[in-house]
């Protein structure tokens, strides 16, 4: 059988079926002991949030004042309640994401997506760093019109900023959250648990400019 081209999304006939039963995640975050899951409490906002490898872009936000919760697994494609190995061959049109539950009365929507841009580098396509595949695209999956609206406004600014560096294109997708799979219980905080692992967190050296 050929092997498929994880360079490109797969159609909703080539990707894989899935299954019925969601994998088992923990209750409880591994760094604070805040719910993985919901329900969350009602001044938490969600946001979504694909920047490469989700290990380290975890990390990245648990350690932010104002984060509640976060947690990693997939979203944007066909595949129902997926493996890990079934979003690594490609086959799913799933990104690895971040779950980002924060208080924007202590940390804005704004800082939360500043924080997305420049920590990554958007204009890599279907691969981030030496991390190669449709699941490490860059994407923002919102949850309101304002997330909406401030990451299209902040993708502008941050695109202007990059071609005055004579940096790349930014191919970053801004869509509305999907269906969010829970990856499985050992990518959760994998880096709280295992603090020398794989961290493939780095950006452009281009800050978002101020509005």
């Amino acid at each position: 059988m050929a092997v498929f081209d994880k360079q490109r999304l797969p159609s909703a006939e080539e990707a894989l079926p899935g299954r019925s039963t969601p994998v088992s995640v923990p209750s409880r975050h591994f760094i604070n002991g805040h719910s993985l899951a919901p329900p969350f409490p009602d001044n938490i906002e969600l946001i979504y949030l694909g920047m490469g490898c989700f290990w380290g872009a975890e990390r990245l936000f648990w350690q932010q004042g104002g984060v509640w919760t976060t947690a990693v697994g997939y979203m944007g494609g066909y595949t129902a309640n997926p493996i890990y190995e079934e979003v690594c061959s490609g086959l799913t049109g799933h990104v690895e994401v971040v779950l980002v539950g924060y208080d924007p009365q202590i940390i804005a929507t704004d800082s939360v997506i500043r924080l997305f841009w420049e920590t990554h580098d958007p204009t890599q396509g279907m691969r981030q760093g030496n991390d190669k595949g449709s699941q490490y695209r860059s994407a923002i999956f919102v949850t309101s019109p304002v997330q909406h609206e401030l990451a299209i406004r902040s993708l502008e600014r941050y695109q202007k900023a990059l071609s005055t560096q004579e940096g790349g294109k930014i191919t970053t997708a801004i869509e509305q959250a999907g269906t969010f799979y829970y990856a499985e219980e050992y990518h959760q905080q994998y880096l709280g648990k295992n603090p020398g692992g794989y961290c493939g967190i780095g950006g452009t050296g281009v800050c978002l400019p101020n509005e």
